[in-house]
């Protein structure tokens, strides 16, 4: 099972840093006065913050 969470771990963490990098560009778009693309962005941003819990979840419940 240490493996399980070892590769869940690793996803979380891609999470983190794939979440980091989407809300970046969302807030660029944002201020550039894309508000469409920015609303797309953080729509993304969303769902992978509520794959990033889910996730995260998972990994606490594996023994």
């Amino acid at each position: 099972m240490d493996d399980q969470r070892a590769v869940l771990s690793s996803a979380v963490t891609t999470l983190d840093d794939l979440v980091a990098r989407i809300t970046g560009v969302a807030e660029t778009m944002h201020q550039a006065g894309d508000e469409s693309l920015a609303a797309d962005l953080f729509e993304v941003e969303r769902s992978l913050r509520m794959a990033h819990r889910r996730l995260s979840t998972v990994n606490r419940r594996i023994r």
